[in-house]
């Protein structure tokens, strides 16, 4: 039994790991900052529910009382908006959950990390592409797969991989908050959104949760050994 921790597990993609995790029998540690989502995911599952900003460092740190064999730095959050419309504030929100939160996670994971360790991080498609509308977004995706490239070649001695996912619009509710922003920046109802980004996608539907763990699962795998410092595309072949 190998432990997992799963951060940002409180919905979505986050929960839907967690869950796959724990029902192969591995032992896991699901993180985020409400206590109620946590225990929604559990759901009776036998998860460990800790409570945890990413972007407090020594929130992180407590994490790790204990190594982990597996690390999924899911936690992430992001905000559409045309880059003169952007704050600073949004700016360095967005950078602190999606990038910096990453990094804080990884760096306290490695401290105990053995060999056959496993660092996973929740990128996007816009960690390989732009978008109109998502410079800070994108910027901060963008500095996971550099993150993710760079501490690969520093732990592979070590037996540890690092990768990421890199999924397109997934059916979560943060895709329901882009819908939402697609209908009032154009004036149209949910269905004609969703539509218009289902239609964005080759396969013309947003990707399933189940869809993406499928990956994660993979580079946790013994048949993953070999897979390092990678950006594994689920996205139905947008890019």
């Amino acid at each position: 039994m190998r432990r997992v921790l799963v951060t940002g597990a409180g919905s979505g993609i986050g929960r839907a790991v967690a869950r796959a995790f724990a029902g192969a029998g591995e032992a896991v540690t699901i993180a985020g900052r409400q206590i109620e989502a946590l225990r929604e995911t559990d759901g009776g599952r036998g998860m460990t529910c800790r409570v945890a900003d990413v972007t407090d460092e020594a929130a992180v740190a407590a994490l790790f009382d204990a190594p982990f064999d597996v690390v999924i730095a899911n936690a992430g959050s992001g905000e559409a908006g045309k880059l003169g419309d952007t704050s600073l504030e949004t700016w360095n929100r967005t950078l602190a959950v999606n990038l910096t939160g990453t990094f804080l996670t990884f760096r306290a994971a490695i401290a105990g990390m053995g060999a056959g360790g496993r660092l996973i991080a929740m990128a996007s498609t816009a960690s390989l592409k732009g978008g109109a509308g998502l410079a800070a977004y994108s910027a901060a995706k963008h500095g996971v797969l550099g993150l993710v490239r760079s501490v690969a070649l520093e732990v592979a001695k070590s037996g540890i991989t690092c990768n990421a996912v890199c999924p397109g619009f997934v059916d979560t509710p943060l895709a329901e908050r882009a819908i939402a922003g697609v209908e009032a920046r154009l004036g149209v109802d949910a269905d004609t959104a969703r539509a218009r980004i289902s239609a964005a996608n080759p396969l013309g539907r947003l990707i399933r949760p189940e869809e993406v763990v499928a990956a994660v699962v993979f580079l946790a795998s013994p048949g993953a050994s070999m897979v390092n410092g990678q950006a594994l595309g689920v996205t139905g072949g947008e890019i």
